[in-house]
């Protein structure tokens, strides 16, 4: 399946006003790199409750708490009291934290680790019906007029962020004899601004990354 991101022959469809200047921003991100802002949340909080923790312990071994508390076992005696007298219960209790500990890991590493999303662009969406471009279909486009431009070798796209906020990373391999500045002008001003237009996005963050082209370059013969 391809799509043309040229204009039809009834005009572009109508473009919606821009988003604002902070969900652009967040789109941006989302188009430089995937974001890692709920992992590094997790690892924060996690670290400041170990931090809380040890920190308590310390005050107690220190005595802040009173000489005779440091001298004590860490846990209550009334609470060891209350494990030999019900050690049916503490087990079980032990094994349900320890399992919803280990889901709470699995989920996090499943997240971390799984495939980044490719959203369908919806390009129109009425009461009952809805218009959609396949996201595979639409980098793919995006890779091929890419690809056609003066001085580049080969490109490769791919639509990330999500169905209402789209972003697009493009990867393109410059020739020997390419001019960087006229290919990401060329990119932006046709590639790009033809897919907007056409798909009617107010704003679609791109991330270009420019390499070169190593497989046209061949041995030179002085």
């Amino acid at each position: 399946m391809t799509v043309s991101m040229d204009k039809s022959a009834n005009g572009a469809a109508d473009v919606p006003p821009p988003p604002p200047s902070g969900a652009l921003k967040k789109r941006s991100r989302s188009a430089v790199a995937r974001s890692a802002g709920g992992d590094r949340s997790l690892l924060v909080l996690l670290g400041l409750v170990l931090l809380a923790g040890g920190v308590l312990v310390a005050l107690l071994g220190y005595g802040v708490f009173g000489a005779d508390r440091a001298g004590r076992p860490l846990l209550d005696p009334a609470i060891v009291d209350l494990i030999r007298a019900q050690p049916l219960a503490a087990r079980i209790i032990a094994i349900v934290a320890g399992v919803l500990l280990l889901v709470l890991g699995l989920s996090w590493a499943a997240g971390s680790v799984r495939p980044e999303r490719k959203p369908d662009l919806v390009i129109d969406r009425g009461p009952a019906t809805a218009i959609t471009v396949d996201a595979a279909a639409a980098a793919d486009a995006l890779a091929a007029q890419a690809a056609a431009l003066p001085g580049v070798g080969r490109a490769k796209a791919r639509m990330v962020g999500t169905e209402d906020a789209p972003a697009v990373r493009v990867w393109v391999w410059l020739t020997d004899d390419a001019d960087a500045r006229d290919v990401l002008e060329r990119l932006h001003g046709q590639v790009l601004g033809a897919a907007r237009t056409s798909l009617g996005i107010a704003a679609l963050p791109v991330a270009v990354r420019l390499e070169l082209d190593q497989a046209s370059s061949g041995p030179r013969v002085a």
